[in-house]
């Protein structure tokens, strides 16, 4: 890609979506928001609002509808994995032109969604590490340190994914490309499923869960690296324990979010997607099993 700036599509500008869109949008770029009539017309007449420790407090002027009328340079799929097939329909295939659609959801069922929809050649597996959450229409709370994206392409320098790896970082944003798909998807999970279900289970930050219920997830962790080295990805047990006890005490994971806001949760993303692939690969989970059996009776009741 060349210095001309982007036309970006963004389905689902919520936490993570609007922190990028307003990021891209701040730098230059044109940004398109794809939303519900509610939240396009807020996004339309006051723009993205982002307050962050990070990247500063700003409001980006950007353009928002409720469906893509014409191509772009590439699409953004931010909305939540429970919402995804319905919000597809914002993003008509025929309209998508030859953008990259660059998926960034929790889980990993998406990414056959997408290619079965889109040219797969143009889906670009990505992840996002962030903590990002919408607290109004337009309105985005990036209280993590750290906004780290990763895409799944090769690093040669004439690469298309390659080009607008080097436009994200511009903008301010953490950006790497990973060759091996399945390794950075299940690097992502492998993290996010104990980060997710036990702060959940539990209705804490990581800190009370690091300290006060260690041990359960130690076990989580023993458990989901089995899982992650089952599928052919590497896992390391002990590298994930650093990685929380470094985390800020008080963060939250977007699915305990959910929870306190009484929305859907996408534990079947998260937590299903570990027991099926742990199922398939003949290996024991018990304590992710027993954590998505009782988040799932808490949520039916």
């Amino acid at each position: 890609m060349t210095t001309t700036p982007l036309t970006v599509a963004v389905l689902g500008p919520g936490g993570v979506g609007g922190l990028i869109g307003g990021l891209l949008a701040r730098d230059g770029h044109r940004v398109v928001c794809l939303a519900g009539e509610e939240t396009a017309a807020a996004v339309r007449r006051d723009g993205l609002h982002v307050r962050s420790g990070r990247f500063g407090e700003f409001t980006a002027r950007v353009e928002a509808a409720t469906e893509l009328r014409e191509p772009v340079d590439a699409a953004f799929v931010t909305v939540k994995e429970t919402a995804l097939a319905a919000a597809l329909d914002r993003m008509p295939p025929e309209v998508l032109g030859t953008g990259i659609v660059v998926p960034l959801l929790n889980g990993l069922d998406h990414m056959a969604l997408l290619r079965e929809r889109y040219p797969a050649g143009r889906v670009v597996a990505g992840t996002i590490r962030v903590e990002a959450t919408r607290t109004a229409p337009g309105r985005i709370e990036h209280t993590s340190p750290f906004a780290a994206v990763e895409l799944g392409a090769t690093a040669e320098p004439d690469s298309p994914v390659a080009g607008f790896a080097e436009r994200l970082r511009h903008t301010g944003l953490d950006v790497t490309l990973r060759e091996d798909e399945t390794a950075m998807l299940w690097g992502k999970l492998s993290f996010l499923a104990p980060f997710a279900l036990l702060t959940t289970r539990h209705a804490s930050g990581i800190g009370a869960v690091r300290t006060e219920h260690r041990a359960e997830l130690l076990a989580v962790l023993d458990e989901i690296t089995a899982v992650t080295r089952a599928v052919g990805a590497p896992a390391d047990a002990q590298a994930l324990l650093t990685s929380f006890d470094r985390l800020p005490a008080a963060m939250k994971s977007s699915m305990q979010r959910d929870v306190e806001a009484g929305r859907a949760t996408e534990l079947d993303a998260i937590g299903g997607a570990v027991l099926r692939a742990a199922d398939a690969h003949a290996v024991a989970a018990p304590t992710i099993a027993r954590l998505v059996r009782e988040l799932s009776e808490s949520a039916n009741r």
